[in-house]
Protein backbone atom coordinates (compact mmCIF):
# COMPACT_ATOMS: atom_id res chain seq x y z
CA UNK A 1 0.00 0.00 0.00
CA UNK A 2 1.27 3.49 -0.73
CA UNK A 3 -0.09 6.98 -0.34
CA UNK A 4 -0.97 8.30 -3.77
CA UNK A 5 -3.24 11.30 -4.19
CA UNK A 6 -6.64 10.16 -5.37
CA UNK A 7 -8.20 13.21 -6.84
CA UNK A 8 -9.77 13.22 -10.24
CA UNK A 9 -12.87 11.30 -9.20
CA UNK A 10 -11.13 8.14 -7.94
CA UNK A 11 -11.76 8.64 -4.22
CA UNK A 12 -13.25 10.90 -1.65
CA UNK A 13 -9.96 12.34 -0.38
CA UNK A 14 -6.69 13.04 -2.12
CA UNK A 15 -4.82 11.19 0.67
CA UNK A 16 -6.73 7.90 0.64
CA UNK A 17 -4.33 4.96 0.69
CA UNK A 18 -3.99 3.44 -2.76
CA UNK A 19 -4.09 -0.33 -2.84
CA UNK A 20 -2.58 -1.71 -6.09
CA UNK A 21 -4.26 -5.07 -5.40
CA UNK A 22 -7.71 -3.60 -4.88
CA UNK A 23 -10.32 -5.80 -6.51
CA UNK A 24 -8.13 -8.90 -6.76
CA UNK A 25 -9.70 -12.05 -5.30
CA UNK A 26 -7.13 -12.58 -2.56
CA UNK A 27 -6.34 -11.07 0.82
CA UNK A 28 -3.78 -8.28 0.37
CA UNK A 29 -2.89 -7.78 4.00
CA UNK A 30 0.87 -8.02 4.50
CA UNK A 31 0.30 -10.16 7.56
CA UNK A 32 -1.27 -12.82 5.34
CA UNK A 33 1.96 -13.35 3.36
CA UNK A 34 4.11 -16.20 4.66
CA UNK A 35 7.29 -15.10 6.36
CA UNK A 36 10.58 -16.83 5.90
CA UNK A 37 11.33 -18.53 9.17
CA UNK A 38 14.57 -20.34 9.74
CA UNK A 39 15.54 -22.44 12.71
CA UNK A 40 17.27 -20.39 15.36
CA UNK A 41 20.56 -22.16 14.61
CA UNK A 42 20.53 -21.00 10.99
CA UNK A 43 21.79 -17.60 10.04
CA UNK A 44 24.19 -15.82 7.76
CA UNK A 45 26.87 -18.24 8.96
CA UNK A 46 25.19 -20.91 6.84
CA UNK A 47 26.65 -19.12 3.85
CA UNK A 48 30.29 -19.06 4.92
CA UNK A 49 32.26 -17.02 2.41
CA UNK A 50 35.32 -18.73 1.03
CA UNK A 51 38.00 -17.29 -1.25
CA UNK A 52 39.49 -19.57 -3.93
CA UNK A 53 42.65 -18.57 -5.72
CA UNK A 54 44.80 -20.50 -8.11
CA UNK A 55 48.57 -20.13 -8.03
CA UNK A 56 51.00 -21.83 -10.41
CA UNK A 57 51.52 -24.54 -7.76
CA UNK A 58 48.12 -25.01 -6.09
CA UNK A 59 44.47 -24.12 -5.53
CA UNK A 60 44.18 -22.24 -2.23
CA UNK A 61 40.93 -21.82 -0.29
CA UNK A 62 40.62 -19.38 2.65
CA UNK A 63 37.68 -18.96 4.98
CA UNK A 64 37.38 -16.53 7.89
CA UNK A 65 35.87 -18.60 10.68
CA UNK A 66 36.47 -16.74 13.94
CA UNK A 67 35.44 -18.63 17.02
CA UNK A 68 35.24 -21.99 15.24
CA UNK A 69 37.44 -24.67 16.76
CA UNK A 70 39.49 -27.08 14.69
CA UNK A 71 37.33 -29.93 16.02
CA UNK A 72 34.19 -28.24 14.61
CA UNK A 73 35.58 -28.18 11.04
CA UNK A 74 35.63 -30.89 8.39
CA UNK A 75 37.54 -30.90 5.11
CA UNK A 76 36.70 -33.83 2.82
CA UNK A 77 37.57 -34.98 -0.67
CA UNK A 78 34.92 -36.73 -2.74
CA UNK A 79 34.95 -38.55 -6.05
CA UNK A 80 34.97 -36.36 -9.10
CA UNK A 81 37.50 -33.85 -7.71
CA UNK A 82 35.05 -32.36 -5.22
CA UNK A 83 36.36 -30.57 -2.15
CA UNK A 84 33.86 -30.20 0.70
CA UNK A 85 34.37 -27.80 3.60
CA UNK A 86 31.88 -27.90 6.46
CA UNK A 87 31.58 -26.97 10.08
CA UNK A 88 29.49 -25.55 12.86
CA UNK A 89 29.80 -22.62 15.21
CA UNK A 90 27.96 -23.37 18.44
CA UNK A 91 25.61 -20.85 19.93
CA UNK A 92 26.85 -19.20 23.10
CA UNK A 93 25.19 -20.59 26.22
CA UNK A 94 22.59 -18.22 27.65
CA UNK A 95 22.37 -17.71 31.36
CA UNK A 96 18.94 -16.91 32.80
CA UNK A 97 20.41 -13.82 34.47
CA UNK A 98 21.85 -12.45 31.19
CA UNK A 99 20.20 -9.59 29.35
CA UNK A 100 21.12 -9.46 25.66
CA UNK A 101 21.10 -6.04 24.04
CA UNK A 102 22.24 -7.09 20.57
CA UNK A 103 23.07 -10.39 18.87
CA UNK A 104 25.00 -9.90 15.62
CA UNK A 105 27.42 -12.80 15.60
CA UNK A 106 26.03 -15.75 13.74
CA UNK A 107 26.00 -19.40 14.65
CA UNK A 108 24.97 -22.58 12.94
CA UNK A 109 26.20 -25.05 10.35
CA UNK A 110 27.72 -24.41 6.97
CA UNK A 111 28.71 -26.58 4.03
CA UNK A 112 30.47 -25.55 0.83
CA UNK A 113 31.47 -27.77 -2.11
CA UNK A 114 33.90 -27.00 -4.92
CA UNK A 115 34.53 -29.01 -8.08
CA UNK A 116 38.22 -28.77 -8.88
CA UNK A 117 39.88 -29.09 -12.28
CA UNK A 118 41.50 -32.34 -13.39
CA UNK A 119 44.98 -31.05 -12.56
CA UNK A 120 44.25 -31.02 -8.79
CA UNK A 121 46.15 -33.58 -6.71
CA UNK A 122 43.24 -34.60 -4.51
CA UNK A 123 45.38 -37.10 -2.58
CA UNK A 124 47.70 -34.33 -1.29
CA UNK A 125 45.19 -31.85 0.19
CA UNK A 126 46.39 -30.00 3.30
CA UNK A 127 44.33 -27.91 5.73
CA UNK A 128 45.34 -25.63 8.61
CA UNK A 129 43.62 -23.18 10.94
CA UNK A 130 45.48 -20.15 12.24
CA UNK A 131 43.98 -17.10 13.97
CA UNK A 132 40.46 -18.05 12.89
CA UNK A 133 41.34 -18.50 9.20
CA UNK A 134 41.00 -21.93 7.59
CA UNK A 135 43.42 -22.44 4.70
CA UNK A 136 43.02 -25.48 2.44
CA UNK A 137 45.74 -26.09 -0.14
CA UNK A 138 45.24 -28.46 -3.06
CA UNK A 139 48.49 -28.94 -5.03
CA UNK A 140 48.34 -29.00 -8.83
CA UNK A 141 50.02 -31.36 -11.24
CA UNK A 142 52.70 -29.74 -13.32
CA UNK A 143 51.51 -28.76 -16.73
CA UNK A 144 52.84 -31.17 -19.28
CA UNK A 145 55.14 -29.39 -21.63
CA UNK A 146 54.29 -30.26 -25.16
CA UNK A 147 57.14 -31.96 -26.87
CA UNK A 148 57.95 -30.72 -30.33
CA UNK A 149 59.05 -33.45 -32.69
CA UNK A 150 60.40 -32.62 -36.11
CA UNK A 151 59.02 -34.68 -38.96
CA UNK A 152 61.26 -35.39 -41.90
CA UNK A 153 59.70 -34.50 -45.19
CA UNK A 154 60.38 -36.94 -47.95
CA UNK A 155 60.30 -36.30 -51.62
Amino acid sequence: MSLIPRGWGFGSSIFDPWDPFEGFPFNTSLSSFPRLSLPSESSAFANARIDWKETPEAHVFKADLPGVKKEELKVEVEEGNVLQISGERSREQEEKTDTWHRVERSSGKFLRRFRLPDNAKMDQVKAAVENGVLTVTVPKEEAKKSEVKSIEISG
